[in-house]
Order: C-alpha cells, then structure tokens, then sequence
C-alpha cells in the first residue's frame, strides 16, 4: 500500500508541476476579441486561402463568413479546388453569389500532387503563389496580377468567421509586429462522443504548446491552430515558404517552427469568433483524425510512444485508479487505504478543475470535465493505434490519401 500511496503522490506532484508551470495552458487565454470601433491601425492588403478537397457539403455555411468580412483595407479570397471530386468548386460559386461576392473570390483548379508534398501543404502553397505572397522560380498556376498582399490567411474549409475576425488578427499583428497570428477555433460539440473528446483534444494540444510559450520569443515553443493562420508575407518568404515544409501532415505547428526560428513573433490565442462546423458525433471520427498525425507528432519514435503511453496513463488513469480503488480498500479496512484514496481523489480534483474551463469554452456542462481521465485514456490508445498504422503502412491516412 505503501508503494501505491508514493506512486499515486508522485502523479499528485506531477499534476501541480504542470497547473503551476506549464503556462496557464489550462486558462482559455489569450483571447481573440472584436477591435474597437474606431480602429486608428493601418489596413494592408490581405489575401485569404482556403485550400478545399471534397468539402461541398460545409462550403455553404463557412465560405460566406470568409467573404463577407468587414475589413477596411484590400482583401480578396483564393479558394484552391483540391482536385475534388463532389462538386467543391460550383458549391464555392454558389456560395459567393449567395451574397454577391463572386468578385471577391477567385477559384483556382488545384494541379496534381507532387511526390514529397502533403496535400494541405501542396494546397496552401499553390495558393500562395497565386496570392503573390511567394515568389518561385516555377509556378505551377497563374499568378493574379493584384498587388502582392502584406498578409497571407490561411482558413480551413470548415472553419467559419464571425465578421469582425479578419480586422482582429490584423490589428494584433500590426500593434505587437507579430509574424503569425492563429487563432484556436472551437470546435463544434454534439454527441456525448464529442463531449467527452472534443473538449479533451482542446486541452491536451494546449498542453503541448502552451500559449503563452508560444507568444514568448525567449521561448523555442511554436505552434499554430491551422483553422484560422494570419501569417506576414515577408516572414513567410523568410522562413522559406511552404516548400520548406513541403512534407508536413502537422503543417500549422510546423509552419509556426519555421517562422519562429527565422526570428519571427508569433501569438497564438481563443476566440469565439471562430468556430469549426465540422461533425464528428461519433468515436470512430475522433479517432481517424487523431490516428492520422498522432505518430508523426512523435516523430514515428517507438520509445516515444512508450513514454507517451506511460505518461498519459501515469497523469490520467492513476489519480482515479487510486482514489476508486482506496475508497474500495478502505471499506474493507485495508490499512493505509484512506490515505491512497486521498491523494488520488486530490490529483483526479486537479485535473478536473484544470479542465473545467476549456469545457464551458465549448459550451459542454462543466460537470462533464470529471470525464477527463476516461478521454486521457482513450486518446492512449488513439496514439498506439496511430503507431500500428504506421507500422503497417496506412498511416496518416487523409481525405483519399495515404501518406
């Protein structure tokens, strides 16, 4: 009992080191909030790209809210047709014309894929040179012949804006000179299956890359949610473009290493101005989507999923394990029982607490944030299943292609 008292007070220690210094990541903060109505800051150009494979289905919800952001300054939006094949491109028309913005977006056939690119990454890359924001010595598209932008957004699909977003992630650039703004989206939370793993997928990734490191430039910390990328053209020619990141299936954070290490200043923040409208509802969802990247977020290292493994069972299942089990041993007057079930009630009540509000964030019942360890445990074995699908060569498995 002993042994399991230590062994549940070490899981205890190691969940306040985190809460106490791992930089706030538990705290929804920084913030993302709607500039004031008198905004003196200038308005340079921007382009946004959204790179599009088989997404006819959300287009008519999330494109609108790109195209009819109130942004004072130039902008225009480039949507690369990911050689889709339901119809993406005549959704994305219909879309503009919806609210009469076809003059703003300009649809691009999307060339097939080089040998060594990602195809988000070959996506975003055609688009940038079609915004101007790159400057190749081959183009595999047409360049519009527009000025070329100050900034460069990057927006998924299925990511849609409040109208005043656009303006927000400028002015935090311009008034911190900042290289690269991102802003987290909130995911969309149907099914119990999403209350119990959209929420935990949110903290878990700011756990990794806590924001406020992220922000530090005394910090190698870098990430970037890639849902909503405000990025500064010349910082991105410096970091080399895209093609310096040609092979990348985790290409928000990767991007964020580049322009970091070339010395540019990144923020990266919530908001609830930005909201994924994208359906997961069932196990099966979550699952392929963390499968695709979570190895390659290991560096395709077996120890390191031994250690993660060990890790997250560690923080997650232990606390509860302990608790549960020494409330059973103490009714059967196990000496020493009490105490192991205190300490393990203690770190279970921590990472509850440490919870709670990124699960209001998502507008999930607070009462849901006790569900963490049962997540913890699940996304365990998300990260070993990753492993055997590399291990047998479907691994990062996405949108019809395996990489």
């Amino acid at each position: 009992m002993h042994v399991l008292w230590a062994v549940a007070a070490a899981s205890l220690l190691a969940w306040i080191g985190l809460l106490l210094a791992r930089g706030g990541y538990w705290r929804v903060s920084p913030r993302l909030v709607p500039p004031p109505v008198d905004d003196p800051l200038p308005h340079p150009g921007v382009v946004a790209v959204i790179p599009a494979r088989n997404e006819a289905d959300v287009l008519p919800e999330t494109l609108p809210t790109v195209l009819a952001q109130r942004y004072p300054g130039p902008f225009r939006v480039v949507l690369l047709d990911d050689r889709s094949e339901d119809g993406t491109a005549t959704a994305a028309q219909d879309a503009a014309a919806a609210i009469l913005a076809t003059d703003r977006l300009q649809i691009v056939p999307g060339a097939p894929l080089p040998s060594g690119w990602s195809g988000k990454v070959w996506a975003m890359h055609q688009g940038a040179l079609v915004a101007g924001c790159t400057a190749p010595a081959a183009r595999p598209v047409a360049l519009h012949q527009a000025e070329r932008p100050e900034f460069l957004w990057l927006t998924d699909a299925d990511v849609a804006h409040e109208p005043w977003v656009l303006q927000a992630l400028v002015d935090r650039a311009e008034t911190d000179r900042l290289d690269l703004v991102s802003a987290m989206a909130r995911l969309r939370v149907g099914s119990g299956w999403d209350r119990l793993l959209v929420p935990a997928f949110v903290y878990f990734f700011a756990k990794l890359y806590p924001f406020r490191f992220v922000g530090d430039p005394r910090r190698h910390d870098a990430g970037a949610a890639g849902g909503c990328v405000l990025v500064r053209r010349g910082a991105l020619e410096r970091a080399g473009g895209f093609e310096a990141i040609r092979s990348a299936l985790i290409d928000d954070c990767a991007l964020a290493r580049r322009i970091k290490r070339a010395g540019g200043r990144l923020w990266l923040g919530f908001s609830r101005g930005v909201s994924s409208v994208r359906r997961y509802g069932r196990l099966a969802s979550v699952w392929a989507m963390v499968t695709r990247s979570a190895y390659t977020q290991l560096g395709h290292s077996p120890l390191m999923v031994i250690g993660t493994v060990i890790g997250m069972l560690f923080l997650y299942a232990l606390p509860p394990a302990a608790c549960l089990g020494g409330a059973v041993a103490t009714a059967l007057a196990v000496p020493g029982a009490l105490a192991l079930a205190a300490v393990g009630g203690a770190g279970w009540g921590l990472m509850t607490a440490s919870f709670v509000p990124i699960v209001r964030h998502h507008g999930v019942g607070p009462w849901w944030a006790g569900s963490l360890p049962a997540a913890g445990v699940l996304y365990t074995a998300m990260v070993i299943s990753s492993a055997w699908c590399h291990a047998r060569g479907r691994g990062g498995a996405w949108k019809g292609r395996t990489y």
